[in-house]
């Protein structure tokens, strides 16, 4: 059961007018008819290569075996299904193998993939972020030798970030680079959580190692990026024998269980050849470009994940006799659906709420990334470029947080059944928990977004968000069944926008205390951007229900977005209050208090 396609549909053509993205150059060969071919090859081979194996690659994992991973054999048909209809390099320019769809079309079909089955979709997602990397940085050898091969399915790419000593703290790691007159390196040193890392589904893995050359500037100013292949490649592309790296170990997490996680350990035998990628001592500048499509991309995976647990859940719902209403005075009555009663009710409206908004931030996001692409006004792009880094934390963690909550009570509605492996829920939740720490944690997010997004440049980038949601509650203003959730947004943005001010003026005299509760300030712009999103679904179902076709969808729709303004939005009142204040209990209790 993966993402319900009316929804999709309506999301990427109706609220975000995908057809309208065709009259840019860059699009300008695709149409409506190409962008529903696309997605229905996305569910055909999602419903036929993916999410059968779901619960399969789970339970027998990959394994170690002779020094390298084994995984069931549908990984490697799954990933030929995927790279055989172009997913992998389908938006990528065309003279690197490209097909240029729109990132809001291919980001639909990333949720739909891991809806299906997220542990098959994350070597091909990692192989284009691998790519992207080498094409926006590298030379025109390495685009070529290594970036285009990963685009056809050939080989493979991983990024190297972490180390078992250093964790997120790359100002600690110790793996080196040591130059060679041929102006190659020899590297040496061990990764840690290295996602595909090792596997026979292509030909070679092209790791992209975060390494230091000796002699640079200290902390993270002396980091330099590396590409090292799995094995050698040939001047003719073809690949060679192995370059000294070795598969030392596989992490067993409690999800994500169908991809590989691994301990790496490079120059073992000191002939580890690695290609500089890019200038020296910009390794991580270039690093964050990957990672900030990643972090988008968790996002995405939380919400194809939270919207997979609430399909299961509703239709276990609808299928479930168990109880009578309330009301209901006759004990030998037949019992009703669960569907039926209240409090599942609730539990599933605000699943809706969560993995529908959640679907809805996330393409916004998509979309963004094409208009900046596209853009040829230097003022306009960096504009676009602004507003996405502000963005990028809230589209990773909020669905990370409240996606996950979905989770939960999709369990909590199938019941006891929910807990056991009968039915795919717990493996579902298990999955999601992992995108708390995907990409950074969601403590890191919070620091990032209060203490640096929203006050670069006085804080230009929080305006402009700012005023592209007053000028949706102003459309919104002009329709009754939306006016009271648009005065509502308009006083939550008030209140965010004093909150900010206050915490900003605060960073400069007592930053410790101002960021003490910066995850807090997290999830409340997340809830208001959120709400945002679900008042433009409003307005797109309020348009449309003039048709009598889908009209019950529309009416859920509009259902959906009033759960979430009711119930939702003003859970972040007491929260803005509270960051208002400055509180520093948890700075102040001391450390043999806790």
């Amino acid at each position: 059961m993966t993402i319900p396609r009316r929804d999709l549909d309506f999301q990427v053509f109706e609220v975000l007018d995908a057809v309208g993205l065709c009259r840019l150059p860059r699009y300008s060969e695709h149409d409506r008819q190409v962008f529903d071919g696309v997605i229905d090859s996305t569910y055909r081979i999602a419903e036929e290569r993916f999410e059968p194996f779901a619960a399969a690659c789970d339970v027998e994992e990959p394994r170690m075996v002779d020094g390298r991973v084994w995984m069931i054999p549908e990984t490697k048909q799954a990933f030929t299904a995927y790279n055989e209809a172009s997913f992998t390099a389908a938006s990528f320019d065309a003279e690197d193998g490209g097909i240029q769809l729109p990132l809001l079309i291919t980001k639909a079909t990333s949720a739909v993939f891991g809806s299906a089955n997220v542990a098959f979709l994350s070597y091909s997602t990692l192989t284009a972020g691998a790519a992207n990397l080498l094409i926006s940085f590298g030379s025109h050898d390495q685009r070529e030798r290594l970036a285009r091969p990963m685009l056809a399915g050939r080989f493979t790419g991983t990024m190297c970030l972490s180390e078992p000593h250093a964790g997120s703290s790359l100002t600690d790691i110790r793996c080196q680079a040591i130059r060679q007159d041929d102006g190659s390196y020899l590297l040496t040193g061990n990764k840690m959580w290295i996602s595909g890392g090792d596997h026979e589904l292509a030909e070679t893995i092209v790791h992209l190692v975060l390494a230091k050359i000796p002699g640079g500037p200290p902390g993270v100013r002396g980091i330099s990026l590396f590409a090292v292949p799995r094995d050698r490649i040939n001047e003719d592309g073809t690949v060679g024998s192995e370059n000294d790296v070795r598969l030392a170990g596989i992490n067993h997490k409690m999800g994500w269980r169908g991809t590989v996680n691994c301990v790496l350990s490079f120059g073992e035998q000191g002939r580890c050849r690695a290609e500089l990628v890019g200038l020296p001592h910009h390794g991580l500048e270039y690093m964050f470009q990957m990672m900030n499509a990643a972090r988008i991309g968790v996002g995405m995976n939380a919400v194809a994940l939270g919207y997979a647990g609430y399909v299961h859940a509703l239709a276990y719902a609808r299928e479930r006799p168990q109880g009578r209403p309330v009301g209901a005075r006759d004990p030998q009555a037949p019992p009703v659906p669960i569907v039926r009663h209240g409090d599942v009710r609730r539990m599933l409206l605000a699943q809706k709420c969560w993995v529908e908004g959640g679907l809805a931030l996330v393409l916004y996001c998509a979309r963004l990334s094409d208009e900046e692409r596209c853009a040829t006004d230097a003022a306009a792009k960096e504009s676009l470029h602004q507003l996405l880094e502000l963005l990028t934390p809230i589209a990773k963690s909020w669905p990370s947080e409240f996606c996950l909550e979905a989770n939960k009570l999709a369990i909590q509605v199938l019941g006891g059944y929910g807990y056991t492996r009968d039915y795919p829920v717990e493996r579902l939740y298990r999955d999601n928990r992992l995108n708390h720490i995907h990409e950074g944690t969601h403590g890191i997010h919070g620091l990032d977004l209060l203490g640096r997004k929203v006050s670069l440049q006085g804080g230009v980038a929080l305006r402009a968000l700012a005023a592209r949601i007053t000028e949706t509650v102003e459309l919104a203003r002009a329709d009754a069944r939306l006016a009271e959730h648009a005065t509502a947004l308009a006083a939550a943005l008030a209140e965010i926008g004093k909150t900010t001010e206050i915490l900003a003026g605060a960073m400069t005299k007592d930053s410790e205390r101002a960021l003490a509760n910066a995850t807090l300030y997290l999830d409340s712009l997340g809830h208001i951007v959120v709400a945002w999103r679900w008042l433009a679904q409003g307005l797109a179902a309020t348009r449309a229900q003039a048709v009598p076709a889908d009209r019950d969808f529309y009416a859920g729709k509009l259902a959906a977005c009033r759960f979430f303004f009711r119930y939702e939005l003003p859970r972040i009142q007491p929260v803005l209050a509270l960051l208002r204040s400055l509180d520093d209990t948890a700075l102040t209790i001391p450390d043999s208090g806790f």
